[in-house]
This record gives structure tokens, sequence and C-alpha cells, in this order.
């Protein structure tokens, strides 16, 4: 079999088989198909696109190209979820405690960030000693004992994901569904959960910026997700402005402690609450959306799920103290607030350019060898159909300098469009796919 050939029949609009994908993904792993073949084929792929059916098989190719997590050894349903990503993310540390308390066994592996701020294992690192470096044997300990544990990916997990996804990133063919499709879902398969869930996000603050692409891309995680025999959702959300109203680490995390509280609620819990509702009735925990909605819930009004996080946190050698209390976490030395320069109603906020104010504080990493600083980034007190006054705050900065804050208040305030008439918030969950 010859990678020449291969090349050829998927230009042409052929359909590769088992054996030639098998062979594709093994050989480039492997280090015996090079880079320029590899990227002719994706460029391809992104022309001709794939069949579910070379989709599954490439999705499979890619988790059989390294060690896969079997998590027999955690009893009861084990649950998952991904974020296509956006700015403001933190919803695996509202979701994940609040499943768990609804008895669904949470064993996630995440990663760091790039980009606008840390990943959740980032974020999670805000808690003074907390450590997502457990062994596998801890791994399972913690799901079987509380129901929940988040861990840093191995490198042997998905291996071939790693390799292809850097070489997309340098060719140009990163927008093809087929090949999003299959990197998302290889990683998502291999590391073993019966249900999958999955936050497809649109607009300016998202890699999707149409609903229609993000509804394709849901449509194609789904399919794949079923075919590989695992139950599967996806809802898609707006990210035309940040989610929730902190922006950066050590925030975003007493953002989220804040909604466990009961004390917040907004987009952040909406989306929770809709996630959740997915993930405990595929997983059979619920009988009806309803009857799912209302189960969440109620780990909020009786404290479960943030005793979840307390006891994960602890178990994973932080202070679940630090959850009760959150002033024992990061704080910068400087807070500047941003006064609006004029009245009237917030039109637009340019998500994307708000998480670069953050990574401009220090908040994210602009290359994997970026340090973090964990306390910096914002906090958004106005967002789309609020109104302002001229002089009242649309945020708060966290800066480690006076400097640095008077820098990132004036690109913040350039985020913001103000229109004098009222404006209309758009939905913010756009469709559910199932």
């Amino acid at each position: 079999m010859l990678m020449t050939d291969l090349i050829v029949k998927k230009r042409d609009g052929g359909e590769l088989s088992h054996e030639e994908i098998n062979f594709m993904i093994d050989g480039y792993t492997q280090g015996q198909i090079p880079d320029y073949q590899m990227s002719a084929m994706c460029m391809a792929i992104l022309l001709r696109g794939m069949t579910d059916r070379e989709t599954l098989d490439m999705t499979m190719a890619m988790v059989h190209s390294g060690e896969t997590l079997d998590l027999s050894p955690i009893q009861g349903v084990k649950g998952d979820k991904h974020s296509t990503g956006g700015v403001g993310d933190k919803t695996s540390l509202v979701l994940c405690p609040m499943v768990a308390a609804c008895g669904l066994k949470v064993a996630k592996m995440s990663g760091r960030g790039l980009g606008h701020t840390g990943g959740t294992i980032d974020k999670l690192e805000s808690f003074p000693g907390f450590t997502t470096g457990i062994s596998e044997e801890t791994f399972f300990k913690n799901v079987n004992k509380i129901g929940i544990a988040i861990a840093g990916q191995t490198a042997d997990l998905v291996p071939a994901d790693k390799k292809l996804y850097a070489l997309r990133d340098v060719t140009g063919t990163v927008p093809s569904i087929p090949l999003i499709v299959s990197s998302i879902m290889s990683k998502k398969l291999a590391s073993g959960a019966d249900v999958i869930v999955l936050d497809v996000k649109c607009g300016s603050g998202a890699f999707m910026k149409t609903e229609q692409d993000a509804r394709t891309l849901a449509q194609g995680l789904t399919r794949i997700g079923r075919l590989a025999g695992r139950k599967c959702a996806a809802v898609i959300t707006d990210m035309d402005q940040p989610l929730g109203w902190a922006v950066g680490n050590a925030l975003e995390v007493k953002e989220a402690i804040s909604v466990l509280k009961g004390e917040k609620g907004g987009d952040l819990l909406e989306l929770c609450l809709t996630l959740g509702s997915c993930m405990l009735t595929e997983a059979g925990l619920a009988g009806s959306i309803e009857e799912a909605r209302a189960k969440l819930e109620k780990t909020i009004s009786d404290g479960t799920a943030l005793e979840k996080l307390s006891q994960m946190v602890t178990a994973q050698q932080g202070d679940g103290r630090d959850v009760y209390d959150t002033s024992r976490l990061p704080l910068a030395p400087v807070q500047m607030e941003v006064p609006a320069l004029e009245g009237g109603y917030v039109r637009r906020i340019e998500a994307e350019q708000v998480g670069l104010v953050s990574m401009h504080l220090g908040g994210g990493r602009a290359t994997k060898d970026s340090e973090i600083d964990l306390s910096v980034g914002l906090v958004l007190h106005k967002k789309v159909g609020d109104s302002v006054e001229a002089g009242e705050s649309l945020a708060t900065i966290h800066a480690s300098s006076q400097e640095k804050a008077a820098e990132a208040a004036e690109l913040l305030r350039a985020c913001y469009s103000l229109s004098p008439d009222p404006v209309q918030r758009s939905p913010f969950i756009k469709d559910i796919i199932r």
C-alpha cells in the first residue's frame, strides 16, 4: 500500500477503506509517512470530505494509536463533557460536581489552555497544592469514593491526534469537519466514558463563527459518538460574549464557586443545567429533562455539589476549605475599574478580544511554555442588553501592576459597543442535538 495512491484516491473524491485509513494513521504516528504526504491528505480531506464510515474509522484508528483508559474498575455509569472552547469557560468546575452529586461518575481527563486563559487544569491549580498528576489507581479510587476526579491527560493518550493537530495547525487544514470530529471524539472515546455530552460554541469568541457551522459540527460529533457505541448529545451555545462574568483563572474559580453556592445564576448556570440534564437522561439517571433539571438544582440548594468540589480538591492534595472561603485563593495586587465614557445599552462585546485582554495581563499562554499568573484577569459588570450610564463601571481589571491595569482598561473599553436604543439579547442555548 502506498500513501501516494491514497492521496490521489481522496483527491479525486474516492472513499478510503478501513484498511487504508488504519495504514495511514498508523504509518504517520510511527513516523513512516512524512509530514508532506500527510498534509496533502489533510488538504484532500478538507476539500473532498469524508463519509461517516470513513470518519468513524479514522477516529477509531486514532483512539488505538496509543493507550486507552479502561474505566471498568469504576462502578456505575461514567460521564464526560467536552467544550469546543471559548472565553470565560469554567463550565467543568460547576457541571462536574453537580452531576457527580446526582450519582453520575465523572472520571475526566483535561488539559492546559493555550490562548486566552488557562484550561481546566490551570484553573484548578488556583487551589494551592492541588495536583492533577495522580496515578491511575488514585484516579479510580477517588471516582469510586467521591464520584469525581479530574486528572491531566497522559502523553500516551491518542498520540496520533497530537501529531496530526500540530500538522493541521500549520497547513491551513484545521477547519475540516471530519478532521475536527475525529480529533475531538478520539480523545473522548479513548478516555472511556459511557456518556459524552458536547458543548459546541458559536459566535465571535468561538472556533465555529456561525450557528450553521456549529450545528454541522455538533451533528457530526454526536453521529460518530453513537456509531462508536456511546450515548452522546450536543448543546449549541452562544459565544458572542464571554460566558459568565469572570475571565481569568482564579477569578473563574471564584465565579464557579459562587454559582455552586447559589449566589449567581445567568448563562453559566443555564449552560450547566442544560448540559447536566443531557448527561443524566442519557445515563438513565433521570426519566426526563425536567426531572434531571430538578435534581441538578437540588444539588445547589442543598450544598451537595459544592461539597463534591471540596472533596475533590482535598482528595487531590488541595485544601477543601478553600472552596468555602475563596479569600484564600490567589488575588492580584491591583484592581482597577473601567468606567464607561458614555451612556446607552451594551450592543456588542468582542468576546475574543476580551480573552486577549486577559492574556495580555498574563492570564493565558501565547506559547505552550508561557507562565500563567493565576490571579489576573477581569470581571465584567455589564453584558449585552444591559443599560449603562456614563461613568458607570463596565468591568474590574485584576492586574499585577498599575501600568498593566491601565493598558488593559483601555483595551477592554474598546471591546464594548453601545447603542442609544434598548438591545435584545439573542438566545443563549441555540439547540440541543441528541
